[in-house]
Formats: structure tokens, C-alpha cells, sequence
């Protein structure tokens, strides 16, 4: 049986609910393969400076920064995070080695993460030279220097068209670029589930026939929630909408007090998204790649803010959401009036749905496929020497 690494960590949700979800379908499909999942911030907690000055690992310090709003600025934090990582990049590369000759080196190793894949190269092929190493993007694209892409002899795997180029750019030949249709998303996105969404409105306090908003901003909330709330009160659009709060219960209970004239359903921290959208006509939220795929996949156009505070990383997102005209994109949530007036007018709703609706993201059932060819590929080159 083939042993593969999934390496992730937590510094945002997205790098281990995408490690999880492509274990998941490949245990589904049935393939030989043992997924190890390996979180690298336990590997490298021994370098964490962070935590040695403040008993606070690095990427609580991201996730509490991402939690209170602290984002602006943050081009300069990774300019400043990839200079301590340069400073202790050797560290970094003994540590890897050591884990792989402790654990045992795999027979194909899959990088989810960003900044970190220089070293993983370097300490996987230090103890396995002729294991593939596999970078796979779970942002719509690079934000260059030296945060996914590399230059080193690796395998990449691209969810749009931006992210090929850049790779490409970069000196990667096309043998090594391979581009799939979107971004790794769970398989429960893509179930058959069934939903009368009339009675389930009801069944939620909400009008059957309203056209109703999901606002969603990631596992811990945000204050814009409570923004949105009292301007479509104040306005009077005519909508209702769906709040997801996470882990937020201050945020929820604050939601809870407040006195809308307007139908709403607040939730806290929830697994069911896919069902809450599947009650919703269009999202509202931060341009981050998991939530804006998740809602494009099911067909929901989206209402987001681009401004000094979007992560750097996540800026490009807003391009690629004008280009595909599948949403509308403000400088701030204070416009979220003007946004849903733009939404909402009957033309713009029909286009929007339209484009959301062609726009389908397959690469969880995608990638295995390509992991599959380069464990095949190994297997050939060893046949041969």
C-alpha cells in the first residue's frame, strides 16, 4: 500500500478541511493508498518564536488576528513573517528531515499549505530523493515571492487559469502544472440533498418567498454582522437573511438582541452550511477561497469588500469575481446598501445567477486522478532504472 503525506496546518481553516476533504473522497473511491495527515505546525513547534515569547503558537496568533478584524496592514506581516522564516530556514529543514526519518519518508508527499514549501522540498528529499513532492494552491492564486510557488523541482496543482500562469512564470514546464477546475471543497457540497426550501424558510421563522441572504464570515464571525443587520433593517430592502456566527457566541447573542423589522435566522457554529445555502439566493462575506467557492458551487452569486484590510492573498479573489461577473465587490460593508440594491435589481439578480450557475469546481474527484498518474509515473521510473 502507498503512503501519502497530506501536510497542512491551522492557520485559517481551509488548509485542513482541504487535507480532510481529499482523504475523504479517496477513501470513498477505494484507492490502495494510507492518507497520513501531518500538521506542520507540530513539526516546527520547536522553532515557533511566537510561542517561546508569548506561549502563543504562530498560527493561533493568525487566527486571533483574523477573529478581531486585525487585518490591516498584513502585506507587510508576510514580508515580515517570510524574513523570519529565511532566518530559520535551515532549522526548519533539519526538523522536516528528523520527522521523516522518525515517521518514515512517503511514497508521495501533497503540501496544502503556503510558505513553508521550500523546506518541505529540501527536508523530504534530504531523506527521499526520488519521492514527488506536490504543492496544491488553496488560494485561486499565488502572491508572490515565496508564498505557494516556488522555484525547485515540484509538482503543482492550480485551480485557475492566474495560478497556471504564474507557475508557468516562474520556469515550471507544463509537465509539472497541472490546472484543475476550481478549489478542493467537502463532498458534502456536492450530495443530492433535497430540500423543500419554502417549508424549511418556515421552519426557521423565515418568509417562504423573500429572497434571502447568507451571511457567512468564516469559523469565528465578524462585526460587519451586526453592520449588515441594522442597515438592511434601516433600509428596508425587502430580504431576510441567514447569520452564520461560528464560534462567535458574543457575536450571536448580540444579533439575537437586536430588534429587526426584518425576517432573520441566526446560527452559531454549524456544519451544515451546504443546507443553509441551499436556503439562500446570494452570499455576503470576505472573498476568502473556500466561502466564495463553496457559495458559487451552489449557485449562489455573492456580495463581498476589497480594501487595505483584505488579506493580500485574497485580493486577486475580487478580481476574479468581477471577471466572472458573479457577484458584486464594495470597498467597504458601510456600502452594503448600494451593494444589495446592485443585487437585487431583477437584471443584475438573472446575470449574476447565471454565472454563478456555470461556474462548477470538481477538483476534490479531480486531483486524486493526478496523484494517482504520479504515483504511476514513480512507479514506472523505478521499473526502468
Amino acid at each position: 500500500m502507498k503512503r501519502l503525506d497530506f501536510i497542512f496546518f491551522d492557520a485559517g481553516g481551509g488548509h485542513r478541511s482541504a487535507a480532510n476533504a481529499l482523504k475523504a473522497v479517496i477513501e470513498q473511491q477505494g484507492r490502495p493508498w494510507e492518507i497520513r495527515l501531518v500538521n506542520l505546525q507540530e513539526v516546527l513547534d520547536p522553532l515557533d518564536i511566537f510561542r517561546k515569547l508569548t506561549g502563543v503558537r504562530m498560527q493561533d496568533v493568525y487566527n486571533h488576528m483574523l477573529k478581531k478584524g486585525f487585518t490591516l496592514g498584513s502585506g507587510a506581516l508576510v514580508v515580515a513573517m517570510h524574513a523570519i522564516i529565511r532566518l530559520y530556514h535551515r532549522q526548519q529543514v533539519k526538523l522536516l528531515t528528523e520527522w521523516w526519518k522518525r515517521n518514515g519518508a512517503p511514497d508521495l508527499a501533497v503540501s496544502l499549505v503556503p510558505n513553508f514549501n521550500r523546506a518541505l522540498f529540501q527536508g523530504l528529499h534530504l531523506v527521499s530523493p526520488g519521492t514527488p513532492f506536490v504543492t496544491i494552491l488553496t488560494d485561486l492564486a499565488d502572491y508572490p515571492p515565496h508564498f505557494w510557488i516556488e522555484r525547485q523541482e515540484q509538482y503543482l496543482i492550480c485551480g485557475t487559469d492566474r495560478a497556471v500562469e504564474q507557475a508557468r512564470a516562474l520556469g515550471h514546464p507544463d509537465e509539472r502544472v497541472f490546472a484543475t477546475s476550481g478549489m478542493i471543497l467537502q463532498p458534502k457540497f456536492y450530495e443530492d440533498l433535497q430540500v423543500n426550501r419554502e417549508e424549511e424558510r418556515k421552519r426557521l421563522g423565515l418568509a417562504p418567498e423573500r429572497l434571502t441572504g447568507l451571511v457567512l464570515f468564516g469559523g469565528e464571525g465578524s462585526s460587519w454582522m451586526l453592520d449588515i443587520a441594522k442597515t438592511v433593517d434601516r433600509l428596508g430592502l425587502g430580504v431576510q437573511l441567514i447569520f452564520i456566527c461560528g464560534r462567535n457566541q458574543r457575536l450571536r447573542e448580540q444579533l439575537l438582541a437586536l430588534k429587526l423589522n426584518f425576517p432573520v435566522f441566526i446560527e452559531g457554529f454549524t456544519a451544515e452550511i451546504p443546507y443553509y445555502m441551499r436556503l439562500s439566493d446570494f452570499f455576503i462575506g470576505k472573498p476568502g477561497p473556500g466561502s466564495l467557492s463553496e457559495a458559487l458551487e451552489m449557485k449562489l452569486p455573492v456580495i463581498v469588500e476589497r480594501n487595505a484590510w483584505t488579506l493580500p492573498q485574497e485580493r486577486y479573489n475580487t478580481d476574479w469575481i468581477r471577471e466572472h461577473e458573479v457577484g458584486v465587490v464594495l470597498k467597504s460593508f458601510r456600502q452594503i446598501g448600494e451593494g444589495l440594491s446592485e443585487m437585487l435589481d431583477p437584471a443584475n439578480l438573472a446575470g449574476f445567477r447565471a454565472n454563478a450557475a456555470a461556474v462548477r469546481s470538481r477538483a476534490v474527484f479531480e486531483i486524486p486522478e493526478i496523484l494517482a498518474g504520479l504515483l504511476h509515473e514513480k512507479l514506472r521510473e523505478k521499473g526502468s532504472q
